[in-house]
Formats: structure tokens, sequence, C-alpha cells
């Protein structure tokens, strides 16, 4: 019982680091391709800024001790899928309100 409830415990909290580092990436990633790309919503260099923040957030959850070589095809897709909604959302808003970094 007290060793289902430690993995219990910590699988939600490896669940909630990936979470946020992911949501934090893409967000930062928007930001940045805000200030990269301006407001030139046909530039293809977004997603390559936003590519990069999430090779980046990968390592950062290695950092964090996260271990990222047991993650399977699905935990790659949902960090993939947290940081693109999120940097697509946040530029998105910037590009609406024509705020430039």
């Amino acid at each position: 019982m007290a060793t289902e409830t430690v993995d219990r415990r910590a699988a939600h909290r490896r669940g909630i680091l990936v979470t946020t580092v992911a949501s934090l990436t893409g967000i930062a990633a928007g930001l940045a391709t805000s200030a990269v790309v301006g407001t030139d919503a046909t530039s293809r260099m977004g997603l390559l800024v936003m590519a990069g923040f999430a090779l980046a957030g990968m390592g950062v959850m290695q950092v964090l001790g996260v271990d990222v070589q047991e993650f399977s095809t699905k935990d790659h897709l949902y960090v993939v899928f947290m940081n693109f909604a999120l940097w697509f959302i946040t530029w998105g808003v910037l590009l609406t309100s024509g705020i430039t970094l």
C-alpha cells in the first residue's frame, strides 16, 4: 500500500513537471517568435523558434530530474502538442493586438 502511494505521487509530480515545462516553453517560444519575427504572420521562422524551444524544454526536463529517455511516443507527442498549442495561442494574441517585443 505504501509503495503504491509513493509511486502514484511520484508519477503525479512527474506529470505536473512535464506539463509545466512544456507550457512555459510554449509561452516563451511565442514571446521569442514575436521578438524575432514581429508581426509577419506568414513567416516560417516562427516554427523554427518553436521547435528550438521544444528541444530546449526536453533539456530543462532532464536537468529537473525527469528521465526523458523513458518517454513513450505518447509522451513526446504530448510535450510537442502542449508546446505548439501555447506557442500558437501566445503568438496569435500578440499578432492580434499588434504587439511586437
